[in-house]
């Protein structure tokens, strides 16, 4: 059975999700962790609940998502998982922290780059990587068939969608994205998103303002 606990970190209220199983392996997707007290909030969740890190995976890598991969990866020794086009992002990363109070050290590339349709593994379960492309140009999210939820990182929220106004957005590739990939999964498909509360994939087609012209 697939578990997803959620903790919301930094200033920007970013929700990183700790995904696991029953033999206690996990992923922890989008480590936004920042002070030492997030972190050691984060470290406490995972010994409390008796886990493994396996994998530390990113949505996307603006700054308020990637805030916590270095800790991750000392503490836990774990790849880094992100999608190829998200480079250039993590090459920014501590410019763009300067600008809003963050201090980065330089991020490595990602050990494994994903695409769409690519499986993440742990324990005995998989996640599937799906291509959303138009928050950024590399934005996936993570769908669990076995577990009916699929994490959306800033693409699609509880009655919005991303902001497509920074490096790597477009707005016409974000709506056909969200439409041709995530409107696809079944309805009573849990969202879990970026920042913010869940919804379903059924209530975001019926209600989300940005898809009024929508037709199932």
């Amino acid at each position: 059975m697939i578990k997803i606990d959620r903790l919301v970190f930094n200033s920007f209220q970013v929700n990183t999700y700790i995904i696991y199983d029953n033999t206690g392996e996990c992923l922890i997707i989008d480590p936004a962790c920042y002070t030492e007290t997030e972190k050691d909030a984060l470290s406490n969740f995972i010994n409390d609940h008796q886990l493994k890190p396996v994998s530390v995976v990113n949505t996307h890598c603006h700054v308020d998502h990637v805030l916590g991969i270095q800790h991750i990866k000392d503490m836990y020794h774990v790849p880094f998982l992100a999608h190829k086009l998200e480079g250039e992002m993590l090459e920014n990363a501590p410019l763009m922290g300067e600008l809003f109070g963050f201090t980065i050290d330089e991020l490595s590339e990602p050990d494994q780059t994903l695409g769409h349709e690519d499986a993440v593994t742990f324990g005995d379960s998989e996640l599937k990587a799906i291509h959303v492309p138009g928050h950024s140009q590399g934005s996936l999210a993570f769908y669990s068939k076995e577990g009916g939820f699929v994490v959306t990182g800033d693409a699609l929220f509880e009655g919005s969608i991303g902001r497509t106004d920074l490096p790597g957005g477009d707005y016409d590739t974000l709506i056909k994205s969200i439409k041709d990939n995530l409107f696809s999964l079944p309805g009573e498909t849990k969202i879990h998103p970026g920042h913010g509360g869940s919804s379903t994939i059924s209530k975001e087609k019926s209600e989300n303002p940005f898809f009024n012209d929508y037709k199932t």
